[in-house]
């Protein structure tokens, strides 16, 4: 009989936790010029002038959510010190896709932080946004609205109107609200309408993708807190930070890859991770992306990338979009669901270039060929037909 045992000593690791998307560094490191625009634009609040609106851009991985949470945080606490009432909050688009949504969710983090119970659905979007004014103004302080992922707002963009108004329009007295939005979408803001860019009036603050030195950084500060002494061989965080820097630039993708290479050397009971370690990771974490992208896709969304799967794997990409209407009422018609229109299959497109699974470019043929937009598959077609077939069997 076999006998089994989990192990009393770990040879590689010390802690993985500083490898999860949970973690936030104590300082975020090769940022600096971002927190110094994103200071710039807070300390004015600090004395008493109304918060300044912020729109940050960026891809997945670039370290946008983990910078606005410290600079909030340092003006939390340098308000605290100068007696100043300064708070914030934070939503979530992925979880909350409409301005009611995101009302109902900020009035109820107010309401429990107050020691009140949550108000449940029901009420209307007016209702919610003045009971949410209510309470923004039992505060008495100058108040941060972080909304992150906010393009799943798409063109719901009441909340955006409405908020920076607040005190303007008499709503509130004693309090202030700024809006600070998070995009992985570049062209978010022109797709706002008119009289949300006229009443936001924001700064805007980019964060470019991380290049391989600035990737080595971040991997090394990251082996040294998650890592034993000397485990890491040569040319295993060069390699990590190379892959991600060809990549996306993205900080996610390189320490996801130097963690799992430190999993494959302790699975081999190797001493050290090497680069082969790392070449090993590599699957494994595409792999892994891509089953943790699509898990929040419906079904339609898994056809529609399927769809651009199968063109990818035939050679036929980049393609328009009425290619991959085609061959989603296919692949909808096989799996026997009845197909969506156009409009719908261009908005599950757009969702898939969001989230990093396709890419769009746009092209211009002048006054014969007009304008247009082509789409690619960013990832391995391969991976992406075993995880789809997988979800929608």
């Amino acid at each position: 009989m076999t006998h089994h045992e989990f192990r009393k000593t770990r040879d590689i690791f010390i802690t993985k936790d500083v490898f999860s998307e949970n973690y936030s560094p104590e300082v975020p490191i090769e940022r600096d010029d971002e927190i110094d625009e994103y200071m710039t634009a807070l300390e004015d609040s600090l004395f008493g002038d109304q918060p300044s609106n912020i729109l940050t851009y960026g891809k997945t991985g670039v370290g946008k959510t983990v910078v606005t949470k410290y600079v909030l945080n340092l003006l939390v606490e340098t308000a605290t010190e100068r007696d100043v009432d300064i708070e914030y909050f934070e939503v979530n688009c992925g979880s909350n896709q409409t301005s009611y949504q995101v009302a109902l969710s900020l009035l109820n983090k107010i309401r429990a932080q107050t020691g009140q119970s949550p108000l449940n659905r029901g009420y209307g979007f007016s209702e919610v946004m003045s009971r949410l004014y209510e309470q923004i103004e039992s505060l008495d302080a100058t108040v941060y609205v972080m909304i992150d992922e906010i393009d799943y707002l798409g063109g719901d963009d009441r909340i955006l109107y409405e908020l920076p108004r607040a005190y303007k329009n008499g709503y509130l007295d004693t309090s202030f609200v700024g809006v600070i939005g998070i995009s992985n979408d570049y062209s978010y803001r022109q797709n706002l309408s008119s009289k949300v860019k006229d009443t936001l009036q924001e700064r805007e603050i980019r964060f470019p993708p991380y290049n391989a030195s600035e990737l080595q950084s971040i991997l090394r500060e990251r082996a040294s807190e998650g890592m034993k002494s000397g485990v890491v061989g040569n040319g295993v965080i060069e390699q990590c930070a190379a892959l991600g820097a060809r990549d996306t630039g993205s900080a996610r993708q390189a320490i996801d890859l130097l963690r799992e290479a430190g999993n494959v050397a302790e699975e081999a009971s190797a001493d050290e991770v090497e680069v082969s370690h790392v070449e090993h990771a590599k699957e494994r974490v595409k792999r892994g992306r891509i089953r943790d992208g699509v898990t929040d896709l419906t079904d339609s969304g898994l056809m529609v990338l399927h769809a651009v799967a199968s063109l990818a794997r035939s050679g036929e990409t980049p393609t328009r979009l009425k290619s991959i209407v085609s061959v989603y009422e296919e692949i909808a018609t096989h799996y026997g669901r009845r197909p969506l229109g156009e409009s719908r299959i261009r908005d599950h497109v757009g969702d898939l270039t969001m989230l990093g699974f396709v890419t769009e470019e746009r092209k211009n043929l002048g006054r014969a060929g007009g304008q247009f937009y082509q789409y690619s598959l960013a990832v391995d077609s391969d991976l992406v037909y075993d995880v789809v077939s997988e979800r929608l069997s």
